[in-house]
């Protein structure tokens, strides 16, 4: 049952009161507490660890309360499940949704509730009719008839959406639903955000983006340490003030970048090209400096630096570090030259997400830990534990699955199995994507202190702030070639995103 805006007396469309929640001995929750209106965008937002998550899944069905207060537009509820939290009017949409690939939009949306007309038989189209109108409702174009397999992040977070207006959900959650779209793909979402907050819905929207929250939410409630800590209008508070209640403490340097002393070439790429992915990319990286790559969703970036490691094909141009040229193709010799590639997927790329965390800070350097060829338990955990200390991966224990840790803590074990290669250039991309603020700092201070022992880094960001707050250089790409070089003295958000969005000629 959907709950107008602005009907007077009406209870919240959820309404949460000191919830906990422990696994064990481990206390998830200590003191949930969230209150959304029927009409309203309520931005949920805190560090990784702070309970976003468990109180969502409190929500979604998927773990029940051990204490506290939880209403459902004023009712008592606690609800067992998944199926009976969407048979409520519960919807959540994730970050990365899964489809069915094989299915059509249309058996996605319709999914296990399939309209039959005589003979019991499945009435497609009526089916496809609901989608058509759907699709219109929301103000978007997508094909009821094609498969979900090769559909864009942004269309199968929509086809969510569309199942859930379907469903006539009243409250709509929305984890990270951002992190991996373009900017028009955004806009169209926040768009859809929109009207259906203005059909009287609720929408909590949990991100680590706080530009998006100001320009999309009504309301922000923070959590700090599985509890809750503040609520306020948005047009009542600050970034600022939302960053020292996340973080329990000023973080006046978010972005703090050391002056360095730039020495020779390390890594040179020339005429770069692959045919219809990049065209005749060339850069260079120097010791001692952080050389930002930012362009929109799309613009080869992230393939530029996995050919570059070896990792993807390229039919023309060369790589070589110090002089010394890389064969294509071959990561393995990339390692060996000195290159490392923290890649943008940590979770698919970068970890082995079933393994504990040593195992994965080692996993790139074995052969050098091996002693006649055979390693040990003890060798091997020393080697670990000197790189978990360094980057303050908080785990209890080394075996620590790698899936169970935070975003942040992964990112860190990812660094960790890098940097143990003691590489001479660091590729890096999207290093803080999915992170809170205070991992990001954390980050960024370890970055900036790698280049300051000589290291060169290539970071790859869609974070314009980070770009612009961390790099010495930018280059920036668009459809696949580099439009500009602008010195950090120079470089403004006005003018990356101008040379990201137009053929500009590359500038020194």
């Amino acid at each position: 049952m959907t709950i107008p805006s602005g009907v007077p007396g009406a209870p919240p469309a959820l309404e949460l009161r000191d919830i906990r929640k422990s696994f064990g001995a481990v206390v998830a929750l200590r003191s949930g507490t969230l209150s959304v209106d029927g009409g309203s965008i309520h931005a949920l937002v805190g560090e990784n660890g702070a309970g976003k998550s468990t109180l969502v899944k409190i929500v979604a069905g998927l773990y029940q309360r051990d204490d506290g207060v939880f209403r459902f537009h004023g009712e008592d509820v606690d609800f067992s499940s998944t199926a009976q939290s969407k048979s409520a009017g519960v919807a959540v949409i994730y970050q990365e949704p899964t489809l069915f690939p094989d299915l059509s939009v249309t058996e996605n949306i319709f999914m296990g509730r399939q309209p039959t007309g005589r003979f019991g038989r499945i009435d497609r189209k009526a089916m496809r009719h609901e989608v058509e109108r759907l699709f219109t409702r929301l103000g978007v174009t997508i094909d009821p008839d094609r498969p979900a397999e090769g559909l864009s992040i942004a269309d199968q977070q929509v086809i969510e959406i569309a199942k859930a207006v379907s469903l006539d959900a009243s409250l709509l959650v929305m984890d990270e639903p951002t992190a991996a779209l373009s900017g028009v793909e955004v806009e169209r979402l926040f768009t859809i955000a929109r009207s259906l907050r203005d059909e009287g819905r609720a929408l909590i929207f949990i991100s680590h983006r706080f530009d998006e929250v100001f320009a999309l939410c009504d309301t922000v409630t923070v959590m700090r340490d599985g509890a809750y800590i503040a609520t306020s209008a948005i047009a009542d508070t600050s970034v600022e003030e939302i960053v020292h209640q996340m973080v329990g403490r000023e973080v006046t340097e978010l972005f703090p970048k050391q002056e360095t002393s730039v020495g020779g070439p390390l890594l040179e790429v020339e005429n770069l090209t692959s045919p219809g992915v990049f065209h005749d990319i060339s850069f260079t990286v120097r010791s001692g400096e952080i050389v930002g790559l930012a362009g929109l969703v799309g613009a080869g970036r992230s393939e530029v630096a996995r050919a570059v490691f070896g990792v993807d094909p390229y039919r023309a141009g060369t790589v070589t570090m110090q002089g010394a040229r890389i064969p294509r193709g071959r990561p393995t010799d990339a390692m060996r030259a000195g290159l490392a590639l923290v890649p943008e997927d940590r979770r698919k790329q970068g970890l082995v997400i079933e393994s504990g965390v040593g195992g994965n800070i080692t996993l790139s350097i074995r052969r050098q830990l091996a002693k006649l060829g055979f390693l040990t338990t003890g060798i091997e955990n020393r080697a670990a534990r000197e790189w978990a200390t360094r980057l303050e991966v908080k785990t209890h224990a080394l075996d620590t699955v790698a899936a169970t840790l935070s975003g942040g803590n992964q990112q860190k074990v990812v660094l960790a199995k890098w940097l143990a290669t003691k590489p001479k250039v660091l590729i890096i991309d999207e290093p803080t994507r999915g992170i809170d603020v205070g991992t990001k700092s954390e980050v960024h201070r370890l970055l900036s202190e790698l280049a300051g022992q000589g290291m060169g880094i290539l970071m790859i960001s869609s974070e314009l702030p980070e770009v612009l707050g961390m790099a010495d250089r930018v280059l920036v790409m668009r459809e696949g070639r580099i439009t500009a070089e602008i010195a950090r003295s120079e470089a403004t958000s006005e003018n990356v995103m101008y040379a990201a969005t137009h053929a500009s000629e590359l500038s020194s």
